[in-house]
């Protein structure tokens, strides 16, 4: 009976709120899809182990006992850090908007084996797995990421045609439309933005190609801070929420 109290999880560190004077609340992205939250009690104590091993996107290895609100953290051993020991501010902040997007496409008790493993790729690729990437193509991964997640869920783009008539020819985008639209539709669409052939073949490309794809494919940083400000209004509309390390990424 004692055993049944505790339980070993596989997860990401997706975020971390402070608890009284010297604990955390950690959110985890479980192995199986769902989202954990427990206390690592004493984990901002100086010196605790607990804390350096359970840093923001870390994968860990988790002892996790049965609480009455929360879960409680018995032990933790890092599995892999994909950011590495110092991440870099740009890169902190591009992984930040990842675990965001996470934390709102996963939920307690529903296991989804879609979402650890497209994060765990995301966070890899991000942190240099695929060859070290400049901030163009971390807002490109992160937008491949904003798209990617959502579609799975149900709020895919639709990237083909104008989304109200079907006419191939399209030159707007919007969240709030679904997707692609022509510019016959857009001028009665509020807040439509206007967008080239290139920007269109490379939201096409978000959808379509892997993340080392993309981690290898030569943009200039204005089109791709163009690709995430637009990736920031589909997951913004659709998960309907404010995603505020999102917002940071943007205006860094």
């Amino acid at each position: 009976m004692a055993g049944s109290r505790t339980y070993r999880c596989r997860a990401i560190v997706l975020d971390k709120t402070k608890l009284g004077e010297s604990d955390l609340i950690l959110t985890l992205l479980a192995d199986d899809g769902r989202q954990v939250r427990a206390v690592a009690k004493g984990a901002r104590k100086p010196g605790s182990k607990l804390a350096a091993r359970c840093e923001l996107c870390c994968e860990v290895d988790l002892l996790l006992a049965h609480g009455r609100n929360l879960d409680i953290v018995s032990q933790a051993e890092l599995l892999a850090a994909p950011l590495g020991a110092s991440p870099s501010y740009t890169l902190l902040s591009a992984a930040s908007a990842v675990a965001e997007i996470a934390r709102f496409c996963s939920f307690e008790d529903a296991e989804d084996g879609f979402v650890f493993p497209i994060t765990e790729r995301a966070l890899a690729v991000l942190g240099g797995a695929a060859g070290p990437l400049d901030g163009a193509h971390l807002d490109l991964v992160v937008a491949a990421y904003a798209f990617k997640l959502p579609a799975h869920l149900g709020y895919r783009p639709d990237l083909s045609c104008c989304v109200a008539c079907g006419d191939p020819a399209v030159s707007h985008y919007s969240a709030a439309a679904g997707g692609l639209v022509c510019a016959s539709c857009a001028s009665s669409i509020p807040g439509a933005e206007e967008v080239d052939a290139q920007t269109v073949a490379w939201l096409r490309a978000l959808m379509g190609l892997r993340f080392d794809e993309l981690a290898a494919a030569p943009i200039e940083a204005p089109e791709a801070t163009f690709l995430l400000a637009l990736a920031h209004a589909w997951v913004a509309v659709h998960l309907d929420a404010r995603l505020r390390a999102f917002e940071f990424l943007l205006g860094c």
